[in-house]
């Protein structure tokens, strides 16, 4: 009897496993196939929107007005934005495939300046129409390998998910039709860039993209990193240290320091190799209950940064989330406000500790600047304005507009109905660089029940 009941335990017990097994195994092909069918889709698109991204360059070459130019170069530019959302999900993060989005990204930087600009009086130049014949060449050459891709993934029922798994274990070496196509793209790419380095009406509509190389000072050792590290996240005592050094392909050399107190106190900092600059770190210390203020805050933050060296920077934005304060301080240059030089703080607002900092911005644009004068007044700038917008606070400012340039503008906070707005207008011209629709506060909900 009592080997009988046995018997039928083990046996439920092995149904069981099973069926759970079973469920797992659905489960798991289950997620695959989902991804295998968000790869294929993203795949199809590109290749979808490099055909019509040729054609679309091609009908601009035809054209010479700005009636029929403008929108066509509106759509490249929308066209190139969609093409590189579908790069970016696919399984390539292990392969190198920067230069065809930088391909990508000129040609929507390119299309975009020419389309915004006033093509009546300022038509393309043989210069920008040249470009324009490069530019149609090289999406043909990129188009055509990724149909044949595409053929080949059709014909021989290829999975993207064996792609993952080459490049994950390192394999993309070996024989891989997919892998093998996008290095034959990448190529493609490649030899665009290198045709374009001396072509001055490309390079002029590259994007600025500034970095590191202006930093003063020595080179650090690991061990200055681990103690800037500790002094920055409040740790002083730290029992663990992991410190690793940036590779090969990163475009400024830096040390990334993981510190831990043993306590549940640790923080994440990066710092430059050239004269130990911050760029961030994070405290990871869980956030009790608020005991401070957020003005209390604004006072902590403003301290950290003075005994730190920062000077000539004023405070531009504060925002508190839960226990959390979070400051925006911005350099401040002979009354002019400075956004591309900014720095953010997070500060707990249970004990007032620093437990954030974020100087990327600050440190790529940190540099003495020739500030001109104000094309037009203040009372003309204010005549650019919505007649229905009330103004509430003015000042000088120079921001980064949409093409990436820095422009002198005057700002201006404003409420109209019942939102607030911030509005920069050129102080040259008047022009409407930029409109911020600036955060309500947000709603307190009751219980109800």
């Amino acid at each position: 009897m009592i080997r009988n009941i046995l018997i039928a335990i083990l046996t439920i017990g092995v149904v069981g496993t099973a069926y759970w097994g079973y469920q797992e195994h659905q489960e798991k092909n289950a997620i695959l196939i989902n991804a295998e069918n968000n790869y294929q889709r993203a795949f199809h698109d590109l290749t979808y929107q490099m055909d019509t991204l040729h054609d679309k360059i091609g009908t601009t070459l035809a054209m010479n007005s700005k009636k029929s130019l403008s929108p066509a170069l509106a759509d490249v530019w929308r066209i190139t934005s969609t093409a590189k959302g579908e790069v970016g999900q696919l399984p390539l993060t292990l392969l190198p495939f920067n230069k065809t989005e930088e391909f990508l990204t000129n040609i929507g930087n390119f299309s975009y300046r020419t389309a915004v600009r006033d093509l009546d009086k300022d038509p393309l130049s043989k210069e920008e129409y040249s470009s324009l014949k490069n530019l149609y060449t090289q999406s043909d050459e990129i188009r055509s390998e990724l149909r044949r891709v595409q053929h080949l993934v059709l014909k021989n029922n290829l999975r993207w998910m064996d792609v993952e798994l080459a490049l994950a274990t390192g394999k993309e070496n070996s024989d891989n039709t997919i892998i093998d196509g996008f290095k034959t793209v990448e190529k493609s790419a490649q030899g665009y860039d290198e045709e374009n380095l001396q072509d001055p009406s490309m390079v002029a509509f590259q994007k600025k993209d500034a970095n590191f190389d202006h930093l003063t000072g020595k080179n650090i050792t690991k061990d200055e990193a681990v103690s800037l590290a500790t002094k920055y996240a409040g740790i002083p005592a730290a029992k663990e240290v992991k410190v690793t050094e940036s590779g090969k392909g990163s475009p400024y050399q830096f040390y990334s320091v993981n510190v831990d107190d043993g306590n549940g106190q640790g923080a994440s900092i990066d710092v430059t190799k050239k004269g130990g600059y911050p760029i961030w770190f994070i405290n990871h210390r869980d956030i009790g209950d608020q005991k401070i203020s957020l003005n209390e805050a604004a006072n902590k933050s403003a301290e950290f940064l003075k005994a730190n060296g920062y000077d000539q920077l004023e405070l531009t934005e504060s925002t508190q989330y839960d226990s959390l304060g979070l400051f925006t301080y911005t350099t401040n240059q002979d009354g002019v406000t400075i956004y591309p030089e900014s720095i953010k703080l997070k500060v707990a607002l249970d004990n007032g500790q620093i437990i954030g900092f974020a100087a990327t911005d600050y440190l790529k644009g940190h540099r003495d600047r020739n500030i001109n004068k104000p094309g037009i007044s203040l009372a003309d700038a204010k005549g650019y304005l919505n007649s229905n917008l009330k103004v509430m606070e003015n000042r000088m400012a120079i921001i980064n507009n949409d093409l990436g340039d820095e422009v002198l503008c005057y700002e201006f906070i404003g409420t109209m109905d019942h939102d607030s707005y911030r509005i920069y207008l050129n102080a040259q011209d008047g022009t409407e660089e930029k409109v911020e629709k600036l955060q309500n506060a947000e709603p307190i909900y009751e219980d109800v029940l």
